[in-house]
């Protein structure tokens, strides 16, 4: 460490602490002046420590800087005197003209002219009577050894002093003032003050949410239309507002235009939750994540269930007239468009952009040559995991309902808080669910929304009515919906055993043999993948499914759609001799999750034992296998929060290594290679050492290859999968062993160069009161009489603290101490103090490798082993690639299938002119709205309206009538 970094980190920490310090005082002062009465009463609010310590840290920054440039030099009066009466810049010697010297000279010139003149002190001490034992003194310029005693006061004191001053009556001016008026004609959107008294539910709402989709910010001065402003933007749901009345006592602190303009601009963005983390090693989410997971799985699986529970709660017992499970609503319609998505609730960005192409009244999309007008779906189904990573009423509510609500507003008469007893609750004006002729939602539970036992789902979906504009007419975790022209929709429950459960079996067996026709078609809605997923494991499940599908449908099943893998593959049969159960294949988990790889599915061709070929994949392979390798380039950047528990392992790894004394070998080796040559072989030797003596060390590295081991997929075998964790784990080993070296080399080579231990573990407070007593003069005994009045403590706190931020001397004396006097000269405190220095620097420089040593291996693994591809594709966090399908069953009774995408999700949103400028009539639902969204991709071309397009498109044909053996296929 060298002198200027010494003094100015000495300086820092002086003034750092000693501003934080008066600071605190004077608030504890000015707060108890308001308790007594003295200032305002808005004086009692509380400043954030948070500020203070800002505000600290920025003004220690600025004197250390003015020390750095213009040192601490007094300026004399007569020297004063004598430069304003000269130019601002001298002359200079004709003969000087033109050399480096003059430049050179003429530039500290300017520095001189600059800390003296526009800088300059506030006068001498004797100016100002008061001060002469309480200011801080400046260096005097000296001339040979006769040394004076300075009566000026420092600059670097004045300048500290200045800026506290301002601090300090900015915060007087700030609290102390009375109340102001606001003009009706300042834009005030979406703060809430007079509202139509139809609207007084939702700012009670926003009340009662203090913090949630509202922000306090402040009392009034005096007492107006209440006690509390809350910033609450009703026009997010499409409500009016007025401005704020000339009558209407306002904050005490009135906001400036540009702060108004700056709030305005804050409130027309939408505040999306970004991607769940999931290599967080700080995440409450993920830990609690893991608890439900095995709770769920350990504790209900088998034991409790949900869907027995539902059919327990079922008023009719007979299947084929269970209202609460079958929906007959659509079948009288001429055609029918529906839409299918899975998997969203994650980022809020590619959520609402899906969501806001589900609003749209119509999208056109280019196919070909044409142009295709593709209207809104009449049903939506969503394939399950509605929210990430567990199920919750934060999460539901933040991950889910929000983005839809902004896509497409739920009526004015919703109520968040309302519980639907009843269902189906119908709207205003419907006496009879055929007659509703708005957008309705139906969903189905996957893995994660089984986190909690259903608890959220049933919570939030059977007990709720609306989705943001669409509505939920459904009761049960699962459902069947009949719809025109001999069309079926089974949705399935899987849980989380990954099958149907009996009861659900018997509902839909019975459902079959009276009321499907031979002749009808059938989709079957689940969220897991089971053909695909089978196939990658290895395994069978979804037995019950498969005897539905197989026996009971016996090849009416012409579709099978689900989600849980984020990406669009859709499979179709291929023509042979073996039977066909199952016509087209498609998942489409594209809602709003992080991406899955296409490639790792590509070899897939088998089902039922029919072939099947893939027809459409998005990404595509190619475009897969190219995103995996950011797990290499990308894993830190994507996922910080893993250096908390990636530098710990690290340092675990290299702990007992700890300190290498022996390393002048390395040192003077004459070549290269001789250099590279001991330093591997010290590296080795620290591995064998490690193997035969270490005991924390050698523990980390076999929990570590343990752990290393089980996370390799069970598919692998366990031959593959020990060596796949022997080599996982030494990969890691070895980084933490070079590191753990280089670092023990790099203090090593301070020590012989005599950077660090030369005096102790206290140098740089030695070194700063040599230097404090050479600059700063303190000829009143300042120092002496707060050194007697804290009894010590100030200095004591200085020295200690300085010490606590000069770790590399720490290291460096500590090591110096152990390799001369042993491990056991060093007191249990001595030892937490060392390493906990060793593990601030080890921690930093591992941290960038650990994260590359992982990501390159989730690289090689998903790239050339094919597993780990769900845990490769969630470290990049990918919001892009998002996909939903539309059908539409056609006057003839065909099923066309679009599946819509788009390759780039935006960040950036702005308030949609279009959807702000459409007149909203009260009463009007949101569906009927031309322009229903509230937010549009910030760039234009960025859009997904815009950037929409069609990556598949099939037709499904209709079965047509037999005219023997069959069943009329009529329903009642």
């Amino acid at each position: 460490m060298g002198v200027d970094m010494r003094m100015n980190l000495s300086l820092f920490l002086t003034i750092y602490f000693s501003s934080i310090l008066f600071l605190l005082v004077f608030h504890v002062i000015f707060h108890g002046l308001w308790y007594v009465g003295l200032v305002a009463r808005v004086a009692g609010h509380r400043p954030e420590i948070l500020t203070i310590l800002q505000n600290c840290a920025v003004l220690s920054i600025a004197c250390c800087v003015f020390y750095s440039h213009c040192g601490n030099r007094a300026n004399l009066r007569e020297k004063a005197f004598e430069r304003k009466q000269s130019d601002l810049f001298p002359s200079w010697k004709k003969e000087e003209h033109g050399t480096w010297l003059a430049n050179f000279l003429r530039m500290n010139e300017l520095k001189d002219q600059v800390c003296s003149s526009w800088f300059a002190p506030v006068g001498s001490a004797s100016d100002y009577p008061l001060l002469s034992k309480w200011v801080i003194y400046g260096e005097l310029p000296r001339s040979g050894s006769c040394p004076e005693s300075s009566d000026e006061i420092s600059p670097i004191y004045s300048l500290w002093a200045t800026f506290i001053g301002l601090y300090m009556a900015n915060y007087v001016v700030e609290n102390s003032t009375g109340g102001r008026f606001y003009s009706d004609s300042r834009p005030w959107p979406g703060w809430v003050m007079n509202i139509e008294p139809s609207k007084r539910m939702a700012l009670a709402r926003a009340f009662e949410k203090d913090g949630v989709g509202s922000k306090f910010l402040g009392t009034f001065e005096k007492s107006g239309v209440g006690s509390r402003i809350y910033r609450f933007p009703m026009w997010e749901l499409g409500y009016p507002c007025e401005p704020i009345s000339s009558r209407t006592w306002a904050l005490t602190h009135p906001l400036s235009d540009k702060e108004v303009e700056n709030v305005k601009e804050m409130q027309l963005k939408p505040d999306f939750l970004d991607m769940v983390p999931w290599y967080s090693g700080t995440s409450a989410d993920l830990f609690k994540t893991v608890f439900d997971l095995l709770v769920s799985v350990t504790v209900f699986v088998g034991r409790f269930d949900m869907r027995m529970m539902q059919a327990a709660m079922s008023k009719v017992q007979d299947g084929a007239k269970k209202d609460d499970l079958l929906y007959d609503h659509f079948i009288e319609k001429d055609e029918l468009w529906l839409d299918f998505m899975a998997d969203t609730g994650d980022g809020g960005n590619p959520s609402y952009a899906v969501a806001r192409l589900l609003a749209q009244p119509l999208i056109r999309v280019r196919s070909s040559d044409s142009v295709l007008t593709l209207p809104r779906g009449d049903l939506l189904l969503i394939g399950g995991d509605l929210a990430y990573p567990n199920p919750s009423a934060f999460t539901y509510e933040r991950r889910l309902f929000r983005p839809f609500e902004y896509a497409l507003q739920p009526p004015p008469w919703y109520k968040e808080q309302h519980i639907a007893v009843n269902k189906p609750e119908l709207p205003f004006g419907v006496s009879d669910l055929k007659q509703y002729n708005g957008p309705q939602c139906f969903l189905i539970p996957g893995n994660h929304d089984w986190f909690d036992g259903l608890q959220t789902f049933m919570t939030y979906i059977c007990h709720k009515s609306w989705l943001g504009g669409w509505y939920m007419p459904q009761k049960k975790s699962y459902f069947a919906l009949q719809l025109p022209k001999r069309w079926w929709i089974f949705g399935l429950d899987l849980a989380l055993h990954g099958d149907i459960d009996v009861y659900q079996f018997k509902f839909f067996s019975e459902l079959i043999k009276e009321k499907v026709g031979v002749n009808d078609s059938v989709i079957i809605v689940t969220h897991e993948p089971n053909w695909l997923l089978d196939w990658y494991w290895n395994d069978v499940t979804g037995k019950n499914v498969s005897y539905l599908i197989r026996d009971h449908l016996d090849g009416r099943c012409k579709l099978r759609i689900a989600g849980d893998l984020h990406h669009y593959m859709r499979h179709s049969y291929v023509p042979s001799d073996k039977p066909v159960y199952v016509q087209h294949l498609l998942v489409n988990g594209c809602g709003g999750a992080f991406l899955h790889p296409t490639h790792i599915f590509s070899n897939f061709n088998k089902l039922y034992g029919t072939p099947y070929e893939s027809k459409a994949a998005y990404p595509s392979f190619n475009d897969s296998s190219r995103i995996a390798l950011g797990n290499i380039l990308k894993f830190r950047k994507k996922n910080w929060q893993f250096d908390f528990i990636g530098g710990i392992i690290y340092f675990v790894l290299a702990f007992s290594m700890f300190p290498q004394c022996k390393l002048d070998h390395i040192l003077h080796e004459d070549s290269f290679s001789g250099h590279l040559g001991s330093f591997f072989g010290t590296v080795w030797d620290a591995f064998m050492y490690m193997l035969q003596y270490s005991y924390v060390s050698s523990t980390g590295a076999i929990l570590l290859l343990v752990a290393a081991i089980i996370f390799v997929p069970s598919k692998v075998s366990r031959k593959k999968r020990a060596i796949i964790g022997v080599l996982h784990v030494s990969a890691h080993l070895t980084a933490a062993l070079l590191l753990m070296l280089l670092l023990e080399l790099g203090v090593e080579t301070c020590i012989q160069h005599k950077l660090l231990a030369n005096s102790g573990y206290h140098t740089l407070y030695e070194w700063y009161r040599s230097m404090e007593s050479e600059h700063f003069p303190d000829p009143t005994g300042l120092r002496a009489r707060i050194e007697q009045w804290t009894f010590g403590l100030y200095p004591a706190c200085i020295k200690y603290l300085m010490s606590a931020f000069d770790v590399p001397e720490v290291m460096a004396v500590t090591r110096c101490n152990i390799c001369k006097n042993g491990m056991d000269s060093l007191s249990r405190g001595g030892a937490v103090i060392y390493y906990a220095s060793l593990f601030l620097y080890f921690w930093v420089f591992s941290t960038p490798v650990v994260s590359m040593v992982f990501g390159s291996y989730l690289y090689i693994c998903i790239n050339w082993l094919h597993v780990h591809f769900d845990e490769a594709f969630s470290s990049l966090r990918i919001a892009n690639y998002k996909a939903f399908t539309r059908f539409h069953i056609t006057l003839e009774g065909d099923l066309e299938v679009f599946t819509l995408a788009v390759d780039k999700v935006p960040k950036d949103w702005k308030l949609d002119p279009d959807w702000d400028g459409e007149p909203k009539q009260q009463e009007q639902p949101s569906h009927l709205r031309k322009h229903p969204s509230k937010w549009r991709a910030a760039s234009p071309l960025q859009d997904p309206v815009s950037t929409v397009r069609v990556v598949d498109h099939f037709v499904i044909q209709q079965t047509q009538n037999s005219d023997c053996g069959a069943n009329d296929g009529q329903v009642t």
